[in-house]
């Protein structure tokens, strides 16, 4: 997943009803064992940061996750959208079934944090070879969900139903060519056997520390992967005239997506980024290349919206590929729909989450998030709430940090402990609403 923290703005949190009575006496365990399971967390995360692998590589993590959910007594399903993993925790009481996710893939950067920990490993993506880290913090994620897996294997007795521990692959995007994420373990039966009625999902960013932030209703935008091949005709880089500069064509092209973005769409309405992240074409330095790839990304926040910039898009760009005597292939796949935390849910969960977090560090007025989530796709099948937690280090300004997907994206570790409480409570509360 990738954010822009521009669009992030922190409301007031409301005033925090009364725990309801299931809590009363859970929380002060959950806490308990949180801090015991604290340092087995920071060394799962560290471990894992060491080890990452790109979306649909996810071997070893997979592995490990099966392991350590295996050892504390889960019951365990593996190949689930090719690496995912469920751990099914059934509870002492009868009642229904709630589900936590994390993801668990790495991304095509370099590590340039400077820990002790940094990762060195190196991967294949899309044919070339990429430095591969957690430079969007699913490291934490799968640590985290791990510690609240340990956390809640030592309350069983007093749990009524079952919790499902679903660790997947791919949320950054399958490979191009391959399918995987969300979608694909929802089909493979992440929330069926047990059947689960809602969910509940945590993502790290450069937040005050330890807080976390939501909002109802929309709350990720949706997200497609933009393709655009062109084609001219090459030539000498002496004699331009001589065929069709497809170079300075690519050029006009992000010029132009750039202005429609900001010049003929409406953002103060509903927030709408198109950017072209990726130009590949040439070979030689003297010769103007026959075909030249764009590719990047769209974010919006509804169907007419996204309708509607694909059609602008896709009509400037081929009029423009005419205009220069060229031609060009538009294609716009999506990536993850919008993220759509339930209003009930997110209403009812804010007490808990407080709790996890302390009084005062939970908002659910957060702004539209431009960065995407596939954690959208279980939201479409049962209730969930997706939320931020908070990683920067004490005294940061979280706006001067690296943000996700930055090759110094870090975190600091003693938030994850919310992290863990906020997933056991959340949880031990979905249980209680059937």
């Amino acid at each position: 997943m990738d954010m822009d923290r521009r669009f992030v703005l922190m409301g007031l949190a409301g005033v925090a009803a009364p725990l309801p009575t299931w809590a009363q006496g859970l929380e002060d365990r959950v806490a308990t064992l949180a801090a015991q399971y604290q340092p087995k967390v920071v060394a799962w995360r560290r471990d894992i940061h060491q080890n990452p692998e790109l979306s649909n590589r996810e071997v070893r993590t997979g592995k490990l996750v099966a392991k350590e959910l295996k050892r504390m007594g889960l019951s365990v399903r593996t190949g689930l959208a090719g690496n995912g993993v469920v751990g099914v925790l059934t509870g002492g009481k009868p009642g229904p079934a709630v589900a936590l996710r994390a993801d668990m893939d790495a991304l095509p950067v370099e590590d340039k944090t400077g820990e002790p920990f940094a990762s060195k490993a190196m991967g294949e993506y899309e044919g070339k070879a990429v430095p591969v880290t957690h430079a969007c913090g699913h490291d934490a994620h799968v640590a985290m969900l791990l510690g609240a897996a340990e956390v809640l294997s030592q309350m069983k007795a007093d749990i009524s139903g079952e919790i499902v521990f679903i660790f997947q692959p791919a949320e950054e995007g399958p490979p191009k060519g391959e399918e995987g994420g969300a979608d694909v373990m929802i089909r493979d039966g992440a929330l069926t056997n047990p059947t689960v009625k809602s969910i509940f999902g945590i993502h790290v960013w450069p937040g005050k520390t330890g807080e976390l932030l939501y909002r109802p209703e929309g709350f990720m935008a949706q997200t497609d992967r933009l393709e655009i091949q062109l084609k001219g005709v090459q030539t000498h880089g002496s004699r331009p005239w001589d065929g069709v500069d497809i170079t300075a064509l690519a050029a006009d092209i992000t010029q132009t997506i750039n202005q429609i973005t900001s010049r003929r769409l409406n953002i103060t309405k509903e927030p709408t980024v198109v950017t072209i992240s990726i130009m590949e074409g040439g070979l030689r330095y003297n010769i103007i290349p026959e075909t030249l790839r764009l590719a990047g990304t769209m974010r919006t926040f509804s169907t007419a919206r996204r309708d509607e910039t694909i059609e602008k898009v896709t009509r400037a760009v081929e009029q423009l590929a005419a205009s220069y005597g060229a031609t060009a292939k538009v294609e716009f796949t999506m990536n993850a729909p919008l993220t759509y935390n339930d209003p009930q849910l997110s209403k009812e969960i804010f007490p808990v989450l407080e709790k996890a977090a302390g009084a005062g560090k939970v908002s659910d007025k957060a702004t539209l998030i431009t960065g995407g989530e596939d954690f959208a796709e279980y939201q479409k099948v049962v209730p969930g709430v997706f939320c931020f937690l908070g990683i920067a280090k004490p005294g940061e300004d979280p706006e001067k940090i690296p943000p996700n997907h930055s090759p110094y994206f870090n975190i600091y570790e003693p938030a994850m402990e919310v992290g863990v409480r906020a997933h056991a409570l959340a949880a031990l509360f979905m249980l209680t609403r059937g």
